[in-house]
């Protein structure tokens, strides 16, 4: 339920939309269609009330009626949700977070998808008063496999994938710590998908270390990465449930339903 900004909950302030309210809500919660009878239990109403309202519905395409007697959600719902997934964009949905991420570990945040076989960063969260630190540019382009949001995406990848991108690129490396032959990287991507976190241990850049989390879309798809840049003696194993919590805040702003982390 929904709360003010006081923290009490909220009710509709019209009786009718509150008790349509109750009636989707029934609906939503069975994948079949469901009699009126059952309706009216689980809402409390009374049938002639659930009845009215319910036809009013259907007339809207709100509410199906496959049969006499019984009601399930309609596609003018999911034509409206369409409308608002189209939306949704993950940039946006990560701002904020983002800002409340950086400003508990004063250090930069990174969002970033994944391009062919490299990852793009597409916004950035800092601040320039707080010292030293590793900046990411917006447009700014990296390999997958030598960065910690990359490996994600590699990560989500099958193993003929993974062996196909090692084939094109030749896991060219950047530094002493770059990995740059396959059974390693295999390894490496072994603990991503089964930590639900990914690392850059001075593999792009020496003397930065990253740390990154998923995030995913109502389809279960990993969409982008969230990930902390800094320098390699500041990282701190302290922030990852911070950076998972919010990766997972994300992703639900994107319709996510799973859980994320381990």
């Amino acid at each position: 339920m929904k709360k003010d900004s006081l923290g009490a909950p909220q009710t509709p302030t019209i009786q009718v939309i509150e008790r349509m309210f109750s009636l989707i809500d029934v609906l939503a919660s069975r994948e079949e269609a469901i009699s009126l009878k059952e309706i009216s239990e689980k809402t409390g109403l009374h049938p002639s009330t659930a009845h009215r309202i319910l036809n009013d519905l259907t007339i809207g395409r709100y509410v199906d009626r496959p049969e006499a007697g019984s009601y399930r959600l309609g596609m003018r719902l999911l034509e409206l949700g369409n409308l608002v997934k189209g939306r949704l964009d993950v940039r946006d949905a990560a701002l904020g977070p983002m800002r409340e991420l950086h400003r508990l570990t004063q250090q930069p945040v990174n969002l970033s998808v994944r391009q062919n076989d490299e990852i793009v960063y597409i916004e950035r969260s800092y601040s320039e008063r707080s010292g030293m630190q590793v900046v990411r540019a917006i447009g700014g382009r990296a390999p997958l496999h030598l960065t910690s949001t990359g490996k994600l995406f590699l990560a989500a990848d099958d193993p003929q994938r993974v062996r196909a991108y090692a084939t094109r690129t030749g896991l060219a490396g950047h530094t002493r710590n770059s990995i740059t032959q396959l059974p390693a990287l295999e390894r490496e991507l072994g603990k991503a998908r089964q930590y639900g976190v990914a690392r850059d241990n001075e593999e792009l850049e020496l003397g930065v270390r990253c740390m990154a989390a998923g995030i995913y879309d109502d389809q279960s798809r990993l969409v982008a990465g969230l990930s902390i840049s800094a320098p390699a003696d500041r990282l701190d194993e302290n922030w990852l449930p911070k950076l998972q919590a919010t990766a997972a805040e994300i992703s639900s702003a994107l319709g996510f339903k799973g859980v994320l982390g381990r």
